[in-house]
């Protein structure tokens, strides 16, 4: 689950290789246990008979097939089924909505020397919907993930890794590029990528596009209408992987975007920057970003700053988390005129802001201060308070997945509501996440003025089983 502790800023950079033997982070409720995308976990480890602790999981984890340990596979499952309920959805504008996602996500990967090949299928389901099914919450069952890999040593202490085919992809805070983990179906792309790695830098080289969510089995289609091409490269500072900054340049071509300006084809060019730190008490995370290019045949230009700093207090009782987050992100600031202004963050998070949201980065000015205790080591309990402007008056809000809610053409308020939620997360054991969250979204004087204006109410409950 992405409860109140999964805000946009909180992720490590993504495509750093973890060891897998720290199952349970301290993070609980960001991620269950292990990671997200299963192939950055390395298992070789429990080849030393010495290392392994007989947990009934590990035989599963390292399977020998070769006396020199140089073939091996791992095996691993995620089982979740998450319900969501919603009270005036969209503040009233439609239905009241409930349901529950299930998926079942088994995956193999076999390693032979340098190559490796990792595979894994997703079943996925969602029950009690009123509504029509979309993309996001079930894709019957169909391929999540299939890539071949080659890893060599190209210079002392110098690694180059490729891989091609369909995989789940998060760079950095996941402002851009993400897994969309929070619905029930994930982002997967196809493609294929090249990451040249030092032991304090990494640069990554990828082209993709996304894949398209169909309903039925084995349905699921390479996008015609999306491209995603960039390089993303991270300098780590000292000598672990908890400090640095990112640079970074991401292109997308869209054959049929969506802004309240109009539709058309877009190219867009994403030039930023990241820091991040972590003491074990502060920690930071700020990024800042540029976009250029062309929509409906005119000039584009937009732009985007945000971020948080928290500390944690890990001697005092309960060891609180404060955490500060925020965002500025443009809009546009003429419909009148052609040039768009508003930011297009590409393939963000799926729970972008809290656990359950109904609005997503485009158009935005939001602050979210928070607080996170542990009542005990394995439960974290979480309670955040957002509030939302619209950055230009001249621009709708818009959803995470980028359609748009509502039109600014009708207000020329800023004030879009707030919203406040708590969430609890037991990692009842190294395998199984249990987490439930509870919120309110009090509209502001812009709703209030273009439609609708209810307060809704979001819940979400859910059981996550993975090794």
């Amino acid at each position: 689950m992405t409860s109140i502790r999964g805000f946009v800023v909180a992720m490590i950079v993504g495509a750093t290789q973890v060891e897998a033997q720290a199952q349970v982070g301290t993070d609980i409720g960001r991620a269950p246990t292990l990671t997200i995308e299963r192939y950055p976990e390395s298992w070789s480890y429990l080849a030393d008979p010495a290392r392994r602790t007989g947990r009934g999981t590990e035989p599963f984890k390292y399977i020998p097939l070769s006396t020199d340990g140089s073939t091996y596979l791992t095996t691993g499952l995620e089982v979740r089924s998450r319900y969501e309920g919603y009270a005036n959805v969209r503040w009233g504008e439609a239905p009241d909505d409930g349901y529950v996602w299930h998926r079942f996500m088994p995956y193999a990967d076999f390693h032979a020397g340098k190559l490796r090949l990792f595979a894994q299928p997703i079943v996925s389901g969602i029950s009690g919907v009123r509504r029509a099914k979309r993309p996001v919450d079930t894709t019957g069952a169909d391929m999540l993930q299939a890539f071949v890999e080659v890893e060599t040593e190209v210079a002392e202490a110098t690694s180059l890794r490729m891989s091609a085919g369909r995989k789940l992809i998060a760079l950095g805070a996941g402002r851009f590029v993400d897994t969309r983990y929070g619905p029930n179906i994930p982002q997967a792309f196809d493609g294929f990528d090249m990451a040249l790695t030092t032991g304090t830098r990494q640069v990554t080289a990828l082209a993709f596009r996304p894949v398209d969510n169909r309903l039925d089995n084995f349905d699921d289609r390479t996008s015609t209408q999306k491209s995603l091409w960039g390089v993303y490269a991270t300098q780590w500072l000292g000598d672990g992987r908890a400090n640095g900054f990112d640079v970074y340049y991401l292109g997308l071509r869209d054959r049929k975007a969506v802004y309240d300006q109009g539709t058309g084809k877009e190219l867009v060019h994403t030039v930023g920057t990241r820091i991040f730190g972590d003491t074990g008490s502060a920690y930071w995370n700020l990024e800042g970003a540029i976009q250029r290019g062309r929509f409906a045949g005119h000039r584009r230009a937009a732009w985007g700053i945000g971020g948080e700093i928290g500390y944690r207090f890990a001697q005092a009782p309960l060891q609180p988390d404060l955490r500060l987050a925020a965002d500025v992100i443009s809009g546009d600031d003429d419909l009148d005129d052609p040039k768009l202004g508003t930011l297009n963050p590409l393939f963000p998070r799926g729970k972008y802001f809290v656990s359950q949201s109904p609005i997503g980065p485009r158009n935005l000015i939001q602050i979210r201060p928070s607080i996170t205790i542990h009542p005990r080591k394995d439960v974290e309990l979480s309670l955040s308070g957002s509030a939302y402007w619209r950055q230009s008056i001249d621009d709708g809000i818009y959803a995470i997945s980028g359609a748009l809610v509502r039109s600014g053409r009708d207000s020329d308020a800023r004030f879009i509501g707030t919203q406040a939620e708590i969430a609890v997360a037991w990692q009842a054991t190294p395998e199984l996440n249990l987490a439930a969250s509870v919120g309110v979204f009090h509209p502001g004087t812009f709703i209030r003025e273009t439609g609708p204006s209810q307060v809704i109410k979001l819940v979400g409950v859910m059981a996550n089983y993975r090794f």
